[in-house]
């Protein structure tokens, strides 16, 4: 390829032009597989220019992609960089994926789970941007914790410790690290195809054998709306399948925020709770979601990468291995293994230090109805929590505790949750946003919602998408 962003392919004498591709994808036909490779290959070398790049994308955004563009451009995009191989581990190698939400802590249980019971996870994970968690934040809040390994270091904790949770390479699918920049800033994330193409891409990269997808729905889901959230579970599962690793996807609640903490250090010390043997506590601070959340997806990871019969027997065995101690026995060597103090976690209080700290309170009696969870998730940022852009620093201190569930009935002056900021000044807007986002109601909400509402696998994700295309 050149400068100008042509390229010759090697069964034809006629170059592409981007802006022949840009035009034929504005007018609604699909690009075939050479001409999503052309802008991939584009892409990550620099050679096409970014308004040519953005003017695709959005072509692409209001057009759509085809099942085969999808395809497509999930490995023209997987194969743009470095990719990493576990075959030398001698173990199936497993991973889980969540698209994103409010104290989702599920990487530090389930990690640890799957490989305390015969699998390998190489876990490739990012960072927090917007109203959703970045697993990476929270483990740099352990002194010393490396996310930036070389793939041979990666390697070398895995076969340790049967586990690794590090960030994405510069080297590695270079292609997504260009297109998501340009998706971000262009108005042109929320599409299927984009979507499905970003995450599998690193996921396939990292060579896996099989994948558990968690494709979050309600009112903290990066997709509001239940058929999107649908359709874009089926698509991951068959595009993830055709490449050849075996894939479910669990679309999971996010009406509320996912067991008690939210923000970095404190969700740490929540999954370090469970994996100790704890059982969750009752009534309305209970954290059951997260841990049945965690053995449940921990039980698809097990039972896909051959360790289980069946899901079932796969959260048997992630609940042994819960109860019996050799899960946080993993997680900590992984912590010492990347850098990282596990000393901290011997007395958790005394090691969170936030700048400041605030009771809030319930303004009135009555029962919990309703949970703006995308504006819980915004509270959680505004304490310094989160970014609201690439690169900015996040405090390790800040975040929110929950003190009550959704259903739950309470009393005005009952604590809600305690807010942790970075200074005093930062916890006026949390405050206000906790005060909108949450619904209380003189009677008591309807049917509990389920924690798991449908799962996907191949053969009826296929089905689904032949009959949501027709």
């Amino acid at each position: 390829m050149n400068p100008s962003g042509n390229s010759r392919d090697s069964t034809s004498s006629a170059p592409f032009h981007m802006i022949d591709l840009i035009r034929k994808k504005r007018d609604g036909a699909a690009l075939d597989a050479r001409e999503i490779e052309f802008v991939v290959s584009g892409a990550a070398s620099g050679a096409i220019p970014l308004e040519q790049l953005a003017a695709w994308l959005m072509a692409a955004w209001i057009r759509g992609l085809t099942l085969d563009e999808t395809r497509a451009l999930t490995m023209a995009m997987r194969d743009s960089g470095e990719k990493f191989s576990p075959a030398r581990l001698g173990k199936t190698a497993v991973d889980k994926h969540s698209s994103g939400g409010v104290g989702d802590k599920t990487s530090f249980l389930v990690a640890p789970l799957a490989a305390a019971c015969g699998v390998v996870v190489p876990m490739i994970s990012g960072r927090a941007l917007g109203h959703t968690g970045g697993t990476l934040d929270k483990l740099e809040a352990i002194p010393g914790y490396r996310t930036a390994l070389s793939l041979a270091e990666f390697e070398a904790v895995i076969q340790k410790c049967g586990c690794s949770i590090v960030g994405q390479t510069p080297a590695l699918v270079p292609a997504d690290r260009a297109l998501y920049a340009l998706r971000d800033r262009t108005g042109t994330v929320e599409n299927p195809g984009l979507i499905c193409a970003s995450i599998l891409s690193k996921k396939l990269a990292a060579g896996l054998d099989a994948l558990v997808l968690d494709v979050k729905t309600g009112s903290g889901a990066f997709l509001r709306s239940e058929k999107d959230c649908e359709f874009l579970a089926a698509l991951m599962v068959a595009t993830a399948g055709a490449a050849g690793t075996r894939t479910a996807a669990l679309l999971t609640d996010m009406g509320q925020p996912l067991g008690r903490a939210a923000g970095n250090w404190i969700e740490l010390v929540e999954a370090v709770e469970l994996l100790r043997g704890t059982r969750p506590a009752e009534g309305p601070e209970s954290n059951a979601d997260l841990r049945e959340l965690s053995l449940i997806l921990a039980g698809w990871m097990i039972h896909l990468g051959s360790q289980a019969d069946t899901p079932e027997s796969g959260y048997e065995r992630a609940e042994t291995a819960l109860m019996n101690g050799s899960a946080l026995r993993i997680f900590l060597e992984m912590v010492d293994a990347q850098g990282g103090d596990a000393r901290v976690f011997e007395d958790a209080d005394a090691f969170h230090r936030p700048g400041a700290t605030e009771i809030f309170e319930a303004w009135e009696s009555g029962y919990i109805a309703e949970m703006d969870t995308t504006a819980l998730g915004w509270a959680v940022q505004r304490t310094g929590a989160g970014r609201e852009q690439a690169g900015e620093p996040v405090d390790p201190h800040a975040g929110i505790l929950f003190h009550a569930r959704r259903g739950a009935e309470v009393e005005r002056g009952q604590p809600l949750a305690t807010l942790y900021a970075t200074s005093a000044a930062r916890l006026e807007e949390p405050r206000a946003l906790l005060r909108k986002a949450i619904l209380i109601s003189k009677s008591p909400p309807g049917a509990a919602v389920a924690l798991v509402s449908r799962i996907f696998t191949r053969e009826n994700a296929e089905k689904f998408l032949q009959d949501a295309v027709r």
